[in-house]
């Protein structure tokens, strides 16, 4: 169950492939259902609100113990740790990085963690945006139909000599 949905009124629903956490009309969680005695279900994505807040415990969070995450994640964390700049914070931005995998896919995030070493963009705003929708150039295209009003604005091409004089004035050289 996510953190946020702590000492919250839950229903929680049994079936006999999986059990399901309901929060008013909100599946907040679901976990395949374990039948052996004292079994346990963790989902690490729950906990990651938690962990932003005490970074301190990723490595000994009991709900992360086995996540098996791809290797690009490891070689992000390695460099966010190793980068002094950082001054230590660089175990909570990779929490931050993780936290991506609230909203997207694993292989979607992964995707992005990889485009974001290639470049050396680290921080999770930088490796967000390789998450966004790239749209095709050509659908970018503007098009005059539809448009009839502006086919008739006329544009002058620069005088690119016109510059200099910015210059004269009180620009810089």
């Amino acid at each position: 169950m996510p953190v946020r949905c702590a000492h919250q009124p839950v229903v929680v629903k049994g079936y006999t492939d999986r059990v399901e956490v309901w929060q008013q009309t909100e599946r907040i969680a679901e976990h395949r259902r374990l039948w052996g005695k004292d079994g346990v279900s963790f989902d690490p994505v729950h906990y990651l609100a938690l962990l932003e807040r005490k970074p301190g415990a990723l490595d000994h969070a009991r709900p992360l113990e086995g996540w098996d995450l791809p290797k690009c994640f490891g070689v992000l964390r390695r460099r966010l740790t190793d980068e002094e700049e950082r001054a230590g914070d660089g175990t909570r931005e990779y929490i931050r990085v993780l936290r991506l995998l609230e909203t997207h896919s694993l292989a979607a995030v992964a995707r992005a963690v990889h485009k974001g070493l290639d470049v050396n963009a680290l921080t999770r705003d930088a490796i967000a945006q390789f998450l966004i929708p790239q749209e095709d150039w050509r659908q970018t295209t503007f098009r005059l139909e539809g448009r009839e009003h502006l086919r008739q604005v006329r544009v002058a091409p620069t005088d690119v000599s016109q510059y200099g004089s910015l210059l004269a004035v009180g620009g810089g050289q």
